[in-house]
């Protein structure tokens, strides 16, 4: 397995309700914070306007394009594009668009392309399509979510999802198992586990868990004191074969896995 492939995706959220504060960002305060995930060391930007944590309500397309759109622009005019892939973490074939039309790369959809237009929107500009598995939405995800076999069940939702996006022409696919999304800490500690089973498919593998609660239910701690852990969901991610770590910590991140990447490529005596 070569760990140098590893690529950090950064989080931006144009919300006011994403679970973690210091992800916000409007405007150009938003630009500083891409800048500076650039200078970091991410190579993929994954912008956000609409909170997918549990519990959590839609919201209308316009609300959504209102929150994004002057980041988008922004990422246009000073063509970030050319430095960093940028994704945008939405399912609105609308907003989506917008983006792809002004540089975006990546569709990262947490519906897993559920929606027909966002299929033909992502294969129209030729993108990147994120199929990420949710059980239900993230309203009521959380309620109880059950699984014959979460490994099994998640390969047969990729095996459709999969073979949906080749109908609509899709090229480019990552899978994301969804840690967290409808899933017990169980599920999350099975998939993190058997992460590599799904390699099968043939396709990049992305893991994203920072700060999430199944850290908390682990060893009880804030949001804001849920690095540690964090970094070592996604180092044994990397282990079992992610290779796209989704971060709101970039700069740590990237000395983490360099430090791994170190200790791995090391020669055994």
């Amino acid at each position: 397995m070569n760990y140098t492939k590893t690529k950090i995706m950064g989080v931006i959220n144009a919300n006011e309700d994403s679970f973690f504060q210091n992800s916000r960002f409007e405007g150009k305060n938003a630009i500083i914070r891409i800048e500076q995930m650039i200078e970091d060391k991410a190579k993929i930007i994954d912008l956000g306007g609409v909170s997918s944590r549990p519990g959590s309500a839609p919201v209308s397309i316009k609300e959504e394009l209102s929150r994004v759109k002057p980041i988008i622009d922004l990422v246009y005019e000073q063509k970030l594009y050319e430095k960093v892939l940028f994704s945008l973490d939405s399912y609105e074939p609308k907003v989506l668009e917008y983006a792809l039309d002004r540089g975006f790369k990546i569709v990262n959809d947490i519906t897993g392309l559920q929606n027909d237009e966002v299929c033909k929107i992502t294969a129209k500009y030729n993108a990147t399509a994120v199929i990420m598995h949710m059980q239900n939405d993230p309203l009521n995800m959380q309620k109880n979510p059950e699984y014959k076999n979460v490994i099994l069940d998640i390969e047969d939702f990729f095996k459709e999802r999969i073979e949906k996006a080749k109908q609509f022409g899709i090229k480019d696919i990552v899978l994301d198992v969804g840690i967290g999304f409808g899933k017990t800490l169980d599920h999350n500690l099975q998939l993190i586990k058997n992460l590599k089973y799904f390699k099968h498919f043939g396709y990049e593998l992305l893991v994203g868990a920072s700060r999430k609660s199944m850290i908390n239910m682990i060893c009880p701690t804030s949001i804001e004191e849920r690095l540690p852990g964090t970094l070592a969901i996604h180092l044994e991610s990397i282990k079992n074969e992610a290779s796209i770590i989704r971060c709101h910590d970039v700069k740590e991140h990237y000395q983490a896995i360099k430090v791994f990447e170190a200790i791995n490529s090391a020669e055994i005596l």
